[in-house]
């Protein structure tokens, strides 16, 4: 599915025009989730997700100014929005209504593949942008950090191995580091993925633990396996209440 993913964006690529710029106040999403960590003892990245491969629609007639706006009310650092269209039913017009409407950092999370789509994350007011380990080659995700960093963008390197991890930080030590609990290509999740990757990471370096993430009792464990952070999609976006749940669920740093 993955690389069905990544092919299906290299041909929309071949459309590709960029958007006018966005004139919007930048938020760095490190220090937002570090004042987190040390206030809470994790922070929050809480996501914008429309529907997804594995799981099909996740939020019928998702109002994603009002879902981010609740978010925000509930205590998140960050917000992530996810904007590929064809596996995700999201759009670039969706992070810039949510960038609009919100005072933290916004995370564009896609599949980048191709330095075009660095320039329209800045121009469109993405704060900061996800790499992803298993689809670019170490050498290529390393200059493309490098390219996002001089247009102002920060990056959240993502990784789910440990070889994919050995690969890049033999070329490149990313400040934040994604832990993608979810096997990209079969869509399993476990939270145990961080916590079996955590030890390789360099101190200097600010983990955060993606997907899988449902209850404080998962919180708790990937806090405990060395997580400063975590990105949570799914169980937020079909969730009711989420000025309720983000704070519940933050709490869960705090067990054990």
């Amino acid at each position: 599915m993955l690389e069905k993913i990544v092919d299906r964006k290299k041909e929309d690529l071949k459309f590709f025009q960029l958007p006018r710029r966005e004139e919007v106040k930048p938020h760095s999403l490190k220090q937002a989730l570090a004042f987190a960590a040390n206030r809470d003892g994790i922070g929050l990245i809480a996501e914008i997700k429309r529907a997804s491969p594995s799981k099909g629609v996740l939020a019928e007639d998702l109002d994603v100014v009002e879902r981010a706006k609740a978010y925000e009310a509930g205590g998140a650092d960050a917000i992530s929005v996810l904007t590929d269209g064809p596996y995700f039913q999201g759009s670039i017009m969706d992070l810039i209504a949510v960038k609009r409407a919100v005072s933290v950092p916004v995370l564009r999370k896609d599949f980048i593949v191709d330095e075009r789509q660095i320039e329209e994350s800045a121009r469109i007011g993405a704060d900061a942008i996800l790499l992803i380990a298993s689809i670019l080659e170490p050498d290529h995700l390393k200059d493309m950090a490098e390219m996002a960093h001089a247009v102002g963008l920060e990056t959240l390197v993502e990784v789910h191995t440990k070889d994919e991890l050995e690969q890049l930080l033999a070329v490149y030590d990313p400040s934040l580091i994604g832990v993608n609990n979810r096997n990209l290509k079969t869509f399993a999740t476990d939270t145990g993925q961080t916590r079996a990757l955590s030890d390789s990471v360099p101190s200097d370096s600010f983990i955060v633990s993606e997907s899988g993430i449902h209850n404080a009792e998962d919180v708790a464990s990937v806090a405990k396996a060395g997580a400063k952070a975590m990105l949570i999609g799914e169980r937020l976006v079909s969730d009711g209440d989420p000025e309720k749940t983000i704070p519940d669920l933050k709490k869960g740093a705090l067990l054990g």
